[in-house]
């Protein structure tokens, strides 16, 4: 099981990292610019490690997420689940705190991109925790 915890933990960033670059530096970064996203440049550094992170205690949890569902549903649940928590604490939080220039297009470019995150990451975990047959008692 910590092997697979680890190689989970190892690949979140390995999908989150250049998806997050292209998507906010490259593709849309006037778009991002533009709605306050940004104020000077990105610390890259800091945003890796904070991918890093949130690999590491996303993998610490999934092995204690205990539904009924098991391989790619189970995966998928859970990363909904967290992927919806990242969603208000990243998103609706931004557009709470500060004024966001055309913040419905914001939420939306946001929503889309956390879903692929999600998504991705979701794929990845069923891929890696594949084969467990233990069906787990709902919480």
């Amino acid at each position: 099981m910590m092997k697979k915890q680890i190689l989970a933990a190892a690949i979140y960033p390995v999908i989150v990292f250049p998806l997050a670059i292209v998507w906010h530096l490259i593709l849309f970064k006037d778009k991002y610019m533009a709605f306050g996203y940004f104020e000077g440049e990105p610390n890259i550094v800091v945003g890796l490690a904070t991918m890093v992170i949130q690999g590491a205690v996303l993998a610490a949890i999934y092995p204690m997420f205990k539904v009924r569902r098991t391989g790619y549903p189970r995966a998928f649940q859970f990363a909904g689940l967290l992927g919806l928590f990242f969603w208000t604490s990243h998103v609706l939080a931004l557009v709470a705190k500060q004024s966001v220039p055309n913040a419905s297009t914001f939420v939306l470019m946001e929503t889309f991109y956390l879903g692929v995150q999600f998504g991705l990451f979701a794929l990845a975990l069923g891929f890696i925790f594949r084969g467990e047959t233990r069906v787990n008692v709902a919480v």
